[in-house]
């Protein structure tokens, strides 16, 4: 989709569809919306008062013109209550109408910068809010299906202050950027297992790096044994499907800090011989959607060149339950050198983030976040609202919470508590890989802490936040996408020395 930013009369837009928008309680349009009401001789307020739109938040009402303004209909989307709005909102609703807008037929669709002025947005962040809104809001998974549908193919955003032009200009290339690397990790989750190998995860991350001028090294069996990735392969040697360790590099010149993003990459997860339940077995191909927001995230951080050096490491595999597969009961090493009794196989995508975290370290990072599908307990604990949070270092997590609020993508801390680790204490080795069902969401991430030493971490566990099962707001039904964007934005907002002591 074409996005172009115009100065000018909003009655004047030659569109298909005109996206204006009206806060719950207002008994008269303002701003823009007033402009066009004015110009169809008062319809929005007439839909008002007869109790037909009411500005709640996603309500939609469509009026057709008959050529009293240039745009061929009127679409007005509600806002919600005025005091309760924010960027987020700016996202769905623009999604929203948008939507309204292909589902008509419309091309070309104007909109305006919805409710920023009201509620004192940066009219950049704002911009950049709502093209992400409509291109995450206009998305769908397609590439299976031969059904022909409509396609909004321009979307002009019209700002009739030429002094606000400038600001939204980059607001908008930066909404791009972002949005279309969400795009891709839902790309990436959606994909079905037999599609979506560790090799073919491998293949789509170097695509990235050709097109966008980043590193890639990928680490091969063979190249883990030598490091003694022993967690990692463990995982893997119930698969046919090689594993994989993609690391992808940013590396500007001048600049020796390093952070690493690191994501879980199970491209499909049976539970090994601890072998899951078969119901919705089938959303298992999602349990890589960690390492996808890693390789989504890389993408936009290529194309926005923060001052600091990124790597984005990806440890990717199958766990299936064949028969050379890791059992309950298995003493495992490390690259650590640390020692790992097995007390579930399908606890495993903590060994091989495990085993990534030391390879980080290994690397050099100074400071390292990782995003994961770990735990049914953080979807007990906290729904599928929001993702858990855990770490090391108070300031990286509340850089993290504070990126949360911008983008809309939820998060909540969970203690890590030293006494937690008795739960995870082995007879055998030096820790086990489960400690039950009790607070696992904090256990496993207490497993990961112990492949940080000192090392600034934060881990942020997406379980339950990967799919979305029906369409709300800028979600579509699928894959989300969910933690691309925090990522980038943590990194882009991260300063020398913020977040480097524990």
């Amino acid at each position: 989709m074409e996005i172009n930013l115009v100065s000018g009369d909003i009655t004047k837009a030659e569109v298909d569809a005109l996206i204006v928008n009206l806060f719950e309680g207002l008994k008269q349009p303002g701003g823009a919306t007033h402009a066009v009401d004015k110009a169809l001789n008062g319809a929005i307020s007439n839909l008002i008062t007869e109790g037909e739109l009411k500005g709640e938040l996603n309500q939609v009402a469509v009026i057709h013109t008959f050529g009293r303004i240039s745009a061929r209909r009127v679409i007005v989307v509600g806002l919600g209550k005025e005091e309760e709005f924010t960027l987020d909102r700016v996202r769905q609703v623009t999604a929203t109408g948008l939507r309204k807008a292909r589902d008509l037929g419309a091309k070309r669709v104007g909109t305006i910068l919805h409710g920023a002025g009201v509620a004192g947005f940066d009219p950049g962040i704002a911009s950049g809010a709502l093209v992400e809104g409509a291109i995450l809001g206009l998305y769908k998974f397609d590439r299976y299906t031969k059904r022909e549908e409509s396609k909004v193919e321009e979307l002009l955003l019209i700002e009739i202050d030429e002094g606000k032009i400038r600001r939204m200009a980059e607001g908008v290339e930066r909404g791009r950027i972002l949005a279309e690397a969400q795009n891709l990790t839902r790309e990436l989750v959606n994909e079905p297992g037999n599609n979506m190998t560790p090799s073919i995860l491998t293949e789509r991350a170097g695509e990235v790096a050709s097109l966008y001028g980043l590193r890639i090294d990928v680490l091969e069996r063979q190249d883990l044994e030598r490091l003694g990735a022993k967690a990692f392969l463990a995982v893997a040697q119930g698969s046919d499907e090689p594993c994989k360790l993609i690391v992808l590099r940013y590396e500007p010149p001048d600049v020796e800090e390093k952070v690493a993003l690191v994501g879980k990459g199970i491209t499909f997860d049976t539970g090994g011989i601890s072998l899951k339940r078969p119901e919705k077995m089938d959303e298992m191909k999602g349990d890589m959607a960690g390492g996808a927001a890693v390789i989504g995230a890389m993408q936009a951080i290529a194309r926005l060149k923060p001052k600091l050096g990124v790597f984005g490491i990806v440890p990717a595999a199958e766990n299936m339950p064949g028969g050379h597969a890791l059992r309950p009961g298995d003493v495992i090493g490390s690259l650590s050198g640390k020692t790992i009794e097995v007390i579930s196989t399908d606890a495993e995508g903590r060994l091989i983030l495990a085993d990534a975290l030391s390879y980080a370290r290994k690397l050099g990072a100074g400071r390292m976040i990782d995003m994961a599908t770990l735990t049914t307990g953080c979807i007990v604990a906290l729904g599928k609202i929001t993702a858990a949070i855990l770490g090391t270092n108070q300031e990286l997590i509340d850089l993290a919470l504070e990126v949360s609020h911008q983008t809309g993508e939820r998060m909540w801390q969970l203690p890590l508590f030293d006494e937690y680790f008795e739960k995870i204490k082995s007879d055998i080795a030096d820790m086990k890989n489960s400690g039950g069902r009790e607070a696992s969401a904090i256990t496993a991430s207490i497993f990961l802490k112990q492949f940080v030493q000192d090392t600034p971490w934060v881990h942020i566990d997406i379980a339950g936040k990967e799919f979305a099962d029906e369409e709300k707001g800028y979600l579509v039904k699928g894959a989300t996408g969910f933690g691309t964007r925090s990522l980038v934005e943590i990194v882009m907002r991260m300063r020398k020395g913020r977040g480097t002591r524990s």
